[in-house]
């Protein structure tokens, strides 16, 4: 492989991907609504009741409002995560992706090519999220927006790898809602997006508290959560990119019409 292909390759992926984006122009309002409405409605609701939340080092004290603003950025990553997989299907269903893992590259960089372009536009509505966030009166420290940006990218790609491999076995875009519900919610609500973990295992929700730390998307939360105030989650960012590797790896391979699932699910990717 010439890197002067791949850079092209690369470049025709992440046009296509842009492109689509800009054509759905209710895409980037979907994608905002809910966790502005949970930031605006939520917060607003419970403020009162959980009073000021707490972040390493415990004794820094950060209003409610602010403490959910990156798990509210995870649920960005995430709901784009799931929607560039929901596209993956699309593809496969409409003969596009027979199209894209025939051209003469590796399959494994044309899935990452899709992985980078999806994780692009994850980041994009972030930082949109972000904006809108401030106009609500939203104080984030400002350098804490380019210290998050590793770790945004970083979970950004863990969870849109993630939706490559549900993309593998997922069939039929009929299939897609309801399998996305037992991933999306359970992952969004056993994480600490909304509550300090430490507070599960206060109350005595050992069983969820357990659940929650084997939970990919806990660690996503966490290390933006750090990054944001200049610290770093060593073990959170070092399970995500764990992580990240191995959801990429099993969906390259679950891509591989001559070893992976795909073989066993009935025919190459792409047909229909």
């Amino acid at each position: 492989m010439k890197m002067a292909h791949a850079v092209l390759a690369l470049q025709a992926v992440t046009a296509r991907e842009v492109a689509k984006f800009v054509r759905q122009g209710g895409r980037l309002a979907s994608a905002l609504v809910r966790p502005l409405l949970w930031l605006v409605v939520f917060a607003a609701g419970f403020q009162n009741v959980f009073g000021v939340a707490i972040i390493p080092p415990y004794e820094t004290y950060i209003p409610y409002q602010v403490y959910i603003v990156p798990g509210l950025l995870g649920m960005v990553l995430l709901f784009n995560g799931m929607q560039s997989s929901l596209a993956m299907v699309y593809d496969r269903e409409m003969g596009m992706m027979r199209l894209l893992l025939t051209a003469p590259l590796p399959r494994w960089y044309l899935l990452f090519a899709k992985l980078l372009a999806g994780t692009l536009l994850s980041i994009l509505q972030a930082y949109v999220f972000l904006a809108v966030a401030v106009l609500f009166g939203i104080e984030l420290p400002w350098i804490g927006w380019l210290q998050a940006l590793p770790f945004l990218v970083l979970s950004g790609m863990m969870l849109g790898a993630l939706g490559l491999l549900l993309s593998v076995r997922v069939r039929q875009l009929e299939n897609f809602a309801g399998t996305m519900n037992f991933v999306i919610f359970p992952m969004f609500f056993l994480s600490p997006a909304l509550y300090p973990l430490w507070k599960l295992e206060e109350s005595g929700a050992r069983v969820i508290h357990f659940l929650a730390s084997w939970n990919p998307f806990t660690h996503a939360v966490e290390s933006v959560r750090h990054a944001l105030y200049g610290q770093v989650a060593v073990q959170s960012t070092a399970i995500v990119a764990g992580c990240l590797v191995v959801f990429f790896v099993l969906a390259a391979w679950g891509y591989d019409p001559q070893r992976g699932l795909m073989r066993r699910s009935g025919g190459p990717p792409g047909g229909n």
